[in-house]
């Protein structure tokens, strides 16, 4: 690989992580931060699930996920429900208020996407997407 496009790449990453980061911080989008919609939008997207599996797939350690999902079942944004198979573990369910402040999260954070992508062409746009996921995916 070119030395040149791995500081290029390096540098853009930090200053994206940056950007998005003070997005969410300074001009807040919702009333989620970033771990809640992550953790919203799995098990919404994904079904219930356990913390030892919300812990895998986000490569979190279960104590900070365990920690993270009691926030969201406090705020009401989610629901323990026995397991059968275990009775000493549950799983989670997203609520009908988890549900709607997910989606009112995502619409916020679209149209910010969208606002900052006004003047990509639809080809520009589906690539930095399709980069963007296979990015994601090195990371398993």
């Amino acid at each position: 690989m070119d030395e040149h496009s791995l500081e290029t790449i390096e540098l853009e990453m930090a200053i994206l992580v940056r950007r998005v980061t003070s997005i969410t911080t300074f001009n807040k989008i919702g009333n989620l931060d970033r771990s809640a919609y992550l953790l919203l939008h799995q098990i919404s997207s994904h079904g219930s699930a356990g913390v030892k599996a919300l812990a895998d797939e986000f490569h979190l350690d279960i104590s900070t996920v365990s920690r993270q999902t009691a926030a969201l079942e406090q705020k009401g944004y989610v629901h323990r429900t026995p397991d059968p198979s275990d009775k000493r573990a549950f799983t989670l369910q997203i609520t009908e208020l988890g549900t709607k402040e997910l989606l009112e999260h995502k619409q916020a954070r679209l149209a910010r996407i969208t606002e900052l992508l006004k003047h990509w062409s639809e080809e520009e746009c589906h690539s930095f997407g399709e980069l963007l996921k296979k990015f994601n995916r090195t990371f398993v």
